[in-house]
């Protein structure tokens, strides 16, 4: 869906879509796969970007994971915070706020729609939905930032489209000291969604 259409859809927080969908079973199926075997309640995930909360909620409901939902725009914290069973939900520019090594896992559905500087507009649903030029201009400062929230052997789970360039996400998050695996897609007529695991 173009970014102008999906303005028309809501005007303060971004809503879950199907990306919302992909990146919430993703992480829910890893967290309870046998490779996260052992004291899952342990453990604490952070979703930067979260939006409506929708993709945080699911983890929290699935898991038994601690979830920290974190967004820049105070409406989607505040809807967040408002959600049935409420979640702990923070202000917070990418991962700037939080101390090292603090999180198990990181999830982020970043804005990822390439969009010429001269159609954008200046409100909160545009910063959630475009990437810039390349679609990656949210993408590469998260992954030169994310590293230092993230506790040893924690994951990072990426959604990106290929609209994005995958190959270049993949290539920037190598030179970051990440390894990728993409777990999961879906394809649509106008673009496929990836969900990429990165470990160090």
């Amino acid at each position: 869906m173009e970014l102008g259409e999906r303005r028309g859809l809501e005007t303060d927080v971004y809503q879950p879509a199907e990306d919302s969908e992909l990146l919430a079973e993703s992480v829910c199926e890893r967290l309870s796969s046998d490779s996260y075997s052992g004291d899952e309640s342990g453990r604490t995930v952070l979703e930067v970007g979260t939006g409506s909360g929708y993709v945080a909620d699911r983890i929290a409901e699935e898991t038994d994971a601690r979830v920290i939902a974190s967004d820049l725009n105070p409406y989607a914290v505040r809807q967040a915070r408002e959600r049935e069973k409420g979640l702990e939900a923070v202000r917070a520019d990418l991962v700037s706020p939080f101390v090292d090594d603090a999180f198990d896992v990181v999830a982020f559905n970043p804005p990822y729609l390439p969009t010429e500087p001269d159609t954008e507009w200046d409100d909160w649903m545009e910063r959630a939905l475009s990437g810039g030029e390349d679609g990656r201009a949210i993408i590469d400062p998260f992954l030169s930032s994310v590293a230092r929230v993230l506790a040893p052997g924690g994951s990072v789970y990426l959604l990106v489209s290929s609209l994005t360039d995958v190959d270049a996400v993949v290539e920037r998050a190598g030179q970051e000291g990440f390894s990728a695996a993409a777990v999961a897609d879906h394809s649509f007529p106008f673009e496929t969604l990836t969900v990429l695991e990165l470990f160090r």
